[in-house]
């Protein structure tokens, strides 16, 4: 019997490894990031990371793939940009410092969203304050940010709405994530906890903070938020109880450094941002709720080591960005 045990476990243990790599192939999967310098481009990893599409860009910490199929992403800290794709042309855009400006501020903008309704979300960081603002970039709504102080780089990292109409943000600079309602009152908040460590400077995985990047909000109404220099993502509750933790080393040849993007998949596993993490570690890690890495991406050529923000798509969504490509020939 016990033979009998170990050839079964051998057993299991194989299929779980060939399931695994399987699952790591990602069939038609597609990627697309935002990067400073080395500009917002598309890359089938199936396809040894080939470049689908591309475009030169500046500062740039938020991105969105619109339903009309264009990007949403920025070309400097104060310029939003929308590109027609495949074209590249510029069809939209708008700059904090010369539209709805008269206070003189320097403003930095990392943060953006378009609602169906067409009014786009607009997170300002040194004015600290909120706005939406309709296609021809007049003001519909605005409110300002409760911090504790203006920041002109770090009011904000990631805004986004949440179904109820509330906003959740992750307030960088205070180490906070912030939920307001439609008046722009807080009606929770949550302070990023440094468990029990003392700050360290830098951006690799030498650095220690709580200097969050992005927070969403879950079906069960917890919230999860990946904690930017704190190396994790931790899912808390609405009573401020910690009840998942991935922390920096708990992914096996893995070192998780500056953590940006967060999103949960259909299947409940999430994928991760992993930023400033060095060429040895993969950008982006879908892992699962047990923490095992079913897939990781790692494009050192296209992107480096501060690849901020990443989509990743599946299924329709990335067939039909195939086709939209497609005529481009690239």
């Amino acid at each position: 019997m016990p033979l009998c045990r170990h050839l079964l476990s051998l057993l299991i243990t194989g299929l779980a490894t060939v399931a695994i790599a399987a699952d790591e192939a990602r069939p038609g999967r597609l990627v697309i990031g935002a990067e400073a310098g080395k500009g917002v481009a598309i890359v089938d990893p199936g396809d040894g990371n080939k470049v689908l599409w591309q475009r030169k860009i500046g500062n740039v910490h938020d991105l969105h793939l619109l339903p009309n199929g264009n990007l949403l992403t920025q070309d400097g800290w104060p310029r939003i940009v929308e590109f027609a794709l495949p074209s590249g042309e510029i069809v939209w855009e708008y700059d904090a410092m010369k539209q709805n400006r008269t206070d003189g501020k320097k403003v930095e903008i990392h943060a953006f969203q378009r609602f169906p309704d067409g009014l786009t979300m607009i997170s300002e960081s040194g004015s600290s304050r909120l706005l939406e603002v309709k296609a021809d970039g007049s003001v519909a709504r605005t409110f300002p940010w409760q911090v504790s102080q203006s920041r002109t780089h770090s009011d904000t990292r990631l805004v986004r709405r949440l179904p109820n109409g509330h906003t959740l943000a992750a307030h960088e600079g205070d180490e906070t994530v912030k939920e307001y309602d439609a008046d722009g009152k807080v009606v929770w908040e949550y302070r990023v906890p440094l468990f029990d460590r003392q700050p360290a400077g830098g951006h690799g995985p030498e650095a220690w903070g709580g200097k969050c990047f992005a927070a969403i909000r879950l079906k069960n109404g917890n919230t999860l938020i990946a904690t930017g220099n704190g190396h994790s993502v931790i899912e808390v509750t609405p009573a401020k109880e910690i009840v998942w933790h991935l922390a920096q080393k708990d992914l096996p040849g893995i070192t998780l450094a500056w953590v940006t993007t967060v999103e949960e998949l259909p299947n409940g596993n999430l994928l991760i941002g992993n930023c400033h993490a060095g060429p040895e570690n993969p950008q982006i890690i879908e892992v699962t709720r047990d923490k095992q890495v079913v897939w990781r991406f790692h494009d050192f050529q296209t992107f480096g080591n501060s690849l901020a923000n990443t989509l990743v798509l599946d299924g329709k969504a990335a067939a039909d960005l195939r086709a939209r490509l497609a005529p481009t020939g690239r």
